[in-house]
This record gives C-alpha cells, structure tokens and sequence, in this order.
C-alpha cells in the first residue's frame, strides 16, 4: 500500500506537518479544548527514536489538564486518532508524537529509573519482575533500556491492553 508522507522510505515531514496542523485544528475545535497547538518538524536524523521524534505536537493552555489527565489518556487517544486518521504507515508512529507539558519527556525518563531499579531487584534476587500493563511505546523503552544490561533479559508477555514487560535473570 502506497503511504501519502513516505518518500523514498522515508517520512515526507512537510505534506504530514501541514494534514497534522488542520486535523488537529478541526479536533481541537469540535472538543472545544481551551488549548493553543504547535506541529514542528524536529531537525536532525531520520532514524527517529521514543525519545527523538522527527514531529513533534504540542498543546499548552487552560485545558492542558485535560489531556494529561489519567496518565494522558486524552492526548494518547488523540495522537492514535491523528495517525490513524492520516493513514500514517505504522512503522513511523514514533517519528510523529504528541505531548504537552513536557509529559512525554517526563514519562520516558519514570521508565528509564523503574527499568535500571527492576533490573538491580532482578539480579540481585534473581528472580524475575513483571512490569504493569502499558503501551508498545513505554515497552519499547524499557527493552531500549536495559538491552545492555548484563545479568538480565527482557520480554513482552500478555496480548492487547494486557501485554507487560518481564525482566528475567539471565
């Protein structure tokens, strides 16, 4: 199937930042979220990262709360809402992201230190730990994580909205 913002394997970033910018203006305005949007293309590679999306949503305003209430329900469901909407390959679901209030950022970073203080827990009891539920994103970061650590290995386990990361010993 042809993708409209891959070019030549990789993401069109202009076509994409111009559809994100009215379809997020439509869905702000039929919400009716007190809440101003930017959509900026991120400079740099195109090997985009959980941490280094190549565009990059953000809202900031009175209604920003909203968003990131109940772990950023809201602002998931509309990021899931935009790239499935704009028909984006789900192979660049990373390289387009949403966040307001630095949450992203501040999500990754929570992942990162439960990772590194599972990881200890599970080499020095030698038992394996078991992660809550989350989403493909948060799993992928604490695989990243700890991929290079000796002493341990991590899979996903579980289907759907019950899928979890277990650190084992290695």
């Amino acid at each position: 199937m042809e993708h409209r913002f891959i070019k030549d394997g990789r993401l069109d970033r202009a076509p994409l930042v111009a559809e994100l910018r009215n379809f997020v203006g439509l869905l702000v305005s039929k919400m009716r979220l007190d809440v101003h949007f930017e959509v900026k293309e991120i400079p740099g590679t195109a090997e985009a990262a959980v941490e280094h999306p190549e565009v990059l949503v953000t809202f900031q305003g009175r209604d920003q709360e909203v968003l990131l209430a109940q772990h950023a329900e809201l602002l998931t469901a509309i990021e899931y809402l935009a790239h499935r909407c704009l028909h984006l390959d789900p192979h660049f679901y990373d390289h387009v992201q949403f966040d307001s209030g630095g949450y992203r950022a501040t999500r990754i970073e929570e992942l990162k230190l439960s990772a590194k203080v599972a990881a200890q827990r599970v080499i020095e009891t030698r038992q394996e730990f078991r992660f809550n539920p989350m989403s493909a994103r948060e799993r992928r970061v604490i695989h990243l994580v700890l991929q290079n650590v000796s002493g341990v290995r991590t899979s996903s386990e579980g289907a759907g909205d019950h899928r979890q990361v277990v650190i084992h010993p290695a």
